[in-house]
């Protein structure tokens, strides 16, 4: 009797190259992954950036708004003396009266006239320049009980209104000069250097507290330009809000 022939079965394949494959294409999906994941904080970093990014422009246009909304600015006052004399003759006789007159002259600026034309930003150079109205002399506030006259009356005075005329001549007079004391070379440049200062800081303290590092230059519209100043190199926010939009 024949015995029964036993075949064994075939072996299994080997998996060679399968598990290397699937951990291969496993890691480029992983790598794929965490480059997605370091573009999108990339993509969020720069939106934050973007959006919380202090801008010098936005900045200076809020300060210039804040300016405007003041009106005037008054930033320098000075206290003048006022002497003068008048005559007079009339029937033979003469008169005359001095009058000295203390008054407060106060140095304006018109805000309202401040455009966004008149404020400029060179980003190159992170400069901020501004062109402010010229300086006006507003007054005088004559202190009428520091007033003192002197005179020498006389017959003219007692048979004529010689006084009257005269002490209206002296106040008309007087505040002319207070205001022609005024506009003298010296306290211009005093009020000027003032209301200088005083608009840089309005314009440089929100700056710095946005971190933004600016230099802040203001002129006035009549004052002559320095040969070695840039104030033709700079953008104004009205150019630069333009482009943006």
């Amino acid at each position: 009797m024949e015995q029964p022939t036993v075949t064994p079965d075939p072996a299994p394949p080997r998996p060679s190259g399968t598990v290397g494959s699937f951990l291969a294409r496993a890691a480029g999906v992983i790598l794929l992954l965490v480059l997605a994941g370091l573009l999108a904080l990339w993509g969020v970093q720069r939106y934050i950036a973007s959006r919380l990014a202090p801008d010098p422009v936005t900045v200076a246009t809020a300060s210039l708004e804040g300016l405007r909304e003041q009106n005037r600015l008054s930033a320098f006052a000075a206290r003048f003396v006022a002497v003068v004399t008048s005559r007079r003759s009339q029937l033979g006789f003469s008169t005359e009266k001095t009058l000295i007159m203390p008054g407060m002259v106060r140095y304006e600026v018109d805000l309202g006239k401040l455009t966004q034309r008149d404020v400029a930003w060179d980003a190159k150079e992170h400069v901020l320049s501004v062109t402010l109205p010229p300086v006006e002399v507003t007054g005088p506030e004559v202190d009428l009980n520091a007033i003192r006259e002197y005179g020498t009356g006389g017959m003219l005075a007692r048979l004529t209104d010689a006084n009257t005329a005269l002490d209206q001549a002296n106040r008309r007079a007087g505040q002319a000069e207070l205001v022609r004391q005024a506009r003298e070379a010296t306290p211009v440049r005093l009020a000027r250097d003032a209301t200088r200062r005083a608009v840089e800081r309005s314009f440089a303290m929100p700056l710095r507290a946005a971190g933004v590092p600016a230099e802040v230059r203001v002129r006035f519209a009549d004052e002559p330009v320095a040969s070695s100043e840039r104030w033709d190199t700079s953008r104004s926010l009205d150019e630069v809000l333009t482009n943006r939009r």
